[in-house]
């Protein structure tokens, strides 16, 4: 299917729970907002086997594209690149272009007074240790290159895992595909707040709102507690310009206030809370 994408997360960090999973969170809301339906979010460890196999069965589902984030950098547990060799069944090789990105950082480096000597030493020369047939993307804000391949399916672009590195060459990159793989369709949202009312109330005329309008997503999250509730509605759809996209998402919040109001709760277009 085109104009889909998948995820794939890389560190026992993330499993352990010592960071959030915000590189996730920014590149689906990214991938949403340029009109990329995101299909699945999976997290490894720092593992060849783990890496290999969460590609492979990503894969196996041929989405557009597959972007990993996270285990490019020089020490012995950054190991994406080793699953990604494993999962394409193609050795790791040093690329010259890599290099040269990777040396010219560290030229950059000592030119700034922030390290001694530019050598390429062994860890160093890891990060343009990449699956043969694969091309190095420049990493604008860190060292490591990001690395890019396609397959007869899917294109795979493999991103570093600091996330000021990760959004750079995300929009500098991966951006453009995406936009280019959405054939100018956008995602529109919307959101309204209900009062007074219990999410379980709420539900049958989620459904019915959703039935009347077929092309707009409805979904609930509350925000306050039983005694007295208080909902996020959230609305979306994905559509091109010419679809009146807009006027869909005002026809459908505006049935969903007529019928919230008719339950006796009350609707309001910003965050508030009625007593």
């Amino acid at each position: 299917m085109t104009g889909d994408m998948e995820i794939v997360c890389i560190g026992n960090e993330l499993l352990i729970g010592k960071i959030s999973n915000t590189n996730a969170q920014w590149m689906s809301r990214r991938a949403t907002c340029l009109g990329i339906t995101v299909r699945r979010t999976t997290v490894v460890p720092d593992e060849v086997e783990e890496i290999s196999a969460a590609i492979c069965e990503a894969l196996q589902r041929k989405p557009q594209f597959i972007v990993t984030t996270g285990g490019l950098g020089p020490t012995f547990d950054d190991k994406t690149l080793k699953g990604l060799s494993k999962a394409l069944n193609r050795r790791l090789e040093i690329n010259q272009e890599a290099l040269r990105m990777v040396k010219e950082k560290y030229d950059s480096y000592v030119m700034k007074n922030r390290i001694e000597n530019s050598e390429l030493t062994p860890p160093r020369v890891k990060m343009a240790t990449i699956p043969e047939g694969t091309k190095p993307v420049p990493n604008p804000v860190g060292t490591a290159p990001a690395v890019l391949v396609e397959t007869t399916t899917t294109v795979i672009v493999s991103l570093p895992g600091v996330p000021s590195e990760m959004e750079a060459i995300f929009d500098e990159t991966v951006a453009p595909m995406l936009r280019n793989a959405a054939s100018n369709i956008s995602f529109y949202e919307k959101r309204i707040y209900a009062d007074k009312i219990l999410e379980s109330n709420m539900a049958p005329i989620i459904d019915q709102v959703m039935l009347d309008n077929p092309s707009v997503y409805i979904k609930s999250h509350p925000r306050g507690v039983e005694s007295k509730p208080h909902l996020e509605i959230h609305l979306s759809l994905k559509a091109l310009e010419s679809e009146k996209p807009k006027e869909k998402l005002e026809k459908a919040a505006s049935q969903l206030a007529r019928l919230t109001a008719e339950q006796g709760g009350k609707v309001f277009t910003e965050i508030q809370s009625t007593d």
